[in-house]
């Protein structure tokens, strides 16, 4: 491994190892709960950019009205360091499973309540305090769900393939997006604009009620994993074991590697969001596009994930995390420009050309990253490590970049500004890269 630190572990064995056909019950139920946390969290960002700031936000500007809204998007990624750090400290101790049992928990709950919310025009300005309350659910079942999906995948993962079990969870992501694209797409089809301001917009956020069922599945017929139940025994035998914090040796010890790991994944998540809610709303608000035609072009593009995102994974496996997240990191520096110079031709081929661009540079980035993140912490730690440095990433990188983004477009004008915006992400990302390359050769 390129990036492990020696593990207090690597003695420990497991009497028994896990089936294969376990093996590939956990990762099914951990894809599956990857997916449709990131659909419920999606289906916000897409409402956000399509009718959540006429409906909550009402006001003069359009503009006014979609910051508002985005603002409200942002709030819930403030809210998943929260998430990361309590489930991270609690599911460092008590277990992967129960913290992403209850991520699904609260997800599925908050996901419905967005659903059946009345708007400002009927209740007032309880409508938008109730939407942003509802949204920091979101955010902090996010925070909680990523890290312990990412290891109930990775620490069953068989000898050399944790970088395909991890790239399964990773496959949330996309399957979220094309599923939460697909649903828009089809209510907005069934219904008419006045129809779909007034109740279509609700239909995908109704799927939360079916989280509940996974999550259930989940607590009834999945096990915790090898790793943390070996961890747990060999600490529960040492004289401090009661007053072990994880949280407390990440911030004492680690708290470099936390911030190197959100430094070189910012670029990743804010250039995500941009293309699947900033570019939404660019294209049909500034550029006069059609949504459904910009919707099913977001839902192709999404489609190529499923397949390069593993393929990324697989050949990390093989070559190293690093050098795989590396590259992906360069194309999007050097994509930045090319595509919003092809977005703003108004020309659908040319923005399938340029969002497919940035998605192909994203996807190299996200195959390795969940392997990669897991190998930066030992097993003790790693649910609270990885978290944190994720959703730091998420704060920074993704939940402010369609905010951000629509602030420079309104600034400067030209769409040129968010390119450089993307640039300057992928600089930091690149320099934690080489920090954390330099302190893996260092261990080697």
């Amino acid at each position: 491994m390129d990036t492990a630190p020696p593990s207090p572990l690597a003695g420990t064995a497991e009497a028994g190892a896990p089936s294969d056909r376990h093996r590939r019950r956990v990762a099914t139920a951990a894809t599956l709960a990857s997916a449709v946390e990131w659909y419920d969290y999606f289906v916000f960002g897409i409402a956000a950019a399509l009718v959540l700031g006429k409906l909550y936000f009402p006001a003069a500007s359009a503009s006014a009205g979609v910051l508002a809204a985005f603002a409200t998007f942002a709030v819930g990624f403030l809210a998943r360091p929260v998430g990361g750090i309590i489930a991270g400290h609690l599911g460092d101790k008590r277990g992967r499973k129960p913290m992403l049992v209850l991520a699904l928990t609260l997800m599925g709950v908050a996901t419905a309540g967005i659903g059946l919310l009345p708007t400002y025009e009927t209740i007032g300005i309880a409508a938008p305090l109730l939407l942003v309350l509802l949204r920091v659910m979101q955010g902090i079942a996010v925070g909680a769900q990523w890290g312990a999906a990412m290891l109930m995948a990775t620490e069953y993962a068989p000898e050399g393939k944790r970088g395909l079990y991890g790239s399964l969870v990773q496959l949330g992501v996309p399957i979220g997006t094309v599923t939460a694209n697909t649903v828009f797409l089809a209510s907005g089809a069934l219904t008419d604009d006045d129809a779909f301001a007034t109740w279509g917009w609700r239909v995908p956020f109704f799927v939360g009620f079916l989280v509940l069922a996974l999550a259930w599945y989940i607590h009834t017929r999945v096990e915790e994993t090898p790793e943390f139940r070996q961890a747990e025994r060999a600490l529960a035998e040492r004289e401090n074991s009661q007053a072990r914090s994880p949280l407390g040796t990440i911030l004492r010890n680690h708290l470099g590697t936390v911030f190197l790991a959100g430094g070189s994944f910012a670029v990743n998540t804010a250039t995500f969001y941009i293309i699947i809610t900033g570019v939404l709303d660019y294209s049909t608000r500034a550029l006069g596009m059609e949504r459904a035609a910009v919707l099913t072009v977001s839902l192709a593009v999404s489609l190529t994930q499923l397949v390069l995102i593993p393929a990324s994974a697989v050949l990390s496996d093989r070559i190293g995390r690093l050098r795989i997240y590396a590259a992906g990191a360069v194309g999007l520096l050097v994509w930045a420009v090319p595509m919003f110079l092809l977005i703003d031709t108004k020309s659908l081929l040319w923005l399938a050309v340029g969002t497919f661009g940035a998605s192909f540079f994203l996807s190299i980035m996200y195959g390795p990253q969940a392997a990669l993140f897991a190998e930066l912490f030992t097993a003790e730690m790693r649910y609270t490590g990885a978290s944190l440095g994720y959703q730091i990433a998420a704060v920074f990188g993704g939940g402010l970049a369609p905010f951000i983004m629509v602030l420079l477009l309104e600034a400067t004008g030209t769409s040129m500004s968010v390119s450089g915006y993307i640039i300057g992400l992928a600089v930091i990302g690149l320099v934690s890269i080489r920090i954390l390359a330099k302190r893996a050769a260092a261990r080697a």
